[in-house]
């Protein structure tokens, strides 16, 4: 189960024979045990998802794309607020009351039932394309994880539509706490163990990636809109992506 932490992440396309000896010589090897993902947006695609919940319900609202574009990130930014306020709320309760924050602030009437629509499809969001054959090779050699920031019986409908089980799961009911607080990673290495080889794959720095970050476990960044914001993770992460096969060729050659 060796995987190989690259002391920096360089486009194959962009290497030489030379340099990919080079490369090589530079790599040190790491044994990993534990692999543990986010699930919405590392595994679901949840912008789409989310999306098309809120296209259906705002089509005769008169919006244009770009009001539409605007109020949607007026939601991300409420979301993250109220999963940061205490005392804890469940992840329904948090899509109910971010819906309305951000129609507050948008200052337009939008219809009531966007949050119920939210929690009615969420389980149905699907996979990435790559999600389950790369899950289904490194199934294989590793134990899997899932740190996911909803309820227990949403992620079950979720589960659903994934080929192979995972070992584990922490959700944010379970700790009562939302990610980017500590709770997830915290109840995932006491389950794990302390000594325990453990690599966090995830697409969100703001979620994943800085919490685990600041706790010293290892993480992989998935980045699938090829963004230029890995710049700051260099020399900080094991790894960036463009997506789970590339992780996949990585970790189960």
């Amino acid at each position: 189960m060796a995987a190989y932490l690259a002391l920096e992440t360089i486009s194959t396309r962009d290497r030489s024979p030379a340099l990919e000896r080079e490369t090589e010589r530079l790599e040190q090897p790491q044994e990993f045990e534990f692999i543990t993902f986010d699930c919405y947006g590392t595994l679901i695609d949840w912008e789409t998802g989310i999306q098309r919940a809120f296209n259906q319900v705002l089509e005769r609202t008169g919006l244009s794309a770009t009001q539409e574009g605007e109020l949607f990130e007026l939601y991300q930014e409420e979301e993250k607020r109220i999963e940061a306020q205490m005392p804890y709320r469940s992840y329904r309760q948090v899509l109910a009351l971010a819906a309305s924050a951000a129609a507050r602030k948008f200052g337009k009437t939008i219809p009531e039932k966007l949050s119920s629509i939210l929690v009615e499809q969420l389980p149905s969001w699907t996979p990435f394309p790559d999600t389950n054959p790369a899950l289904e090779r490194l199934s294989t050699e590793y134990t899997l994880g899932i740190l996911s920031n909803v309820d227990d019986d949403l992620l079950a409908g979720t589960l659903k539509h994934f080929t192979v089980p995972f070992d584990f799961v922490v959700t944010a009911e379970r700790v009562r706490s939302y990610k980017p607080g500590t709770e997830h990673f915290e109840e995932a290495r006491g389950i794990i163990g302390a000594d325990r080889e453990w690599l966090h794959v995830a697409a969100s720095q703001y979620h994943d990636i800085e919490p685990a970050l600041r706790l010293g476990i290892k993480t992989v960044w998935v980045n699938r809109k090829n963004s230029p914001e890995g710049r700051q993770l260099k020399g900080r992460i094991a790894r960036e992506v463009r997506d789970l096969t590339q992780l996949a060729d990585w970790l189960a050659p």
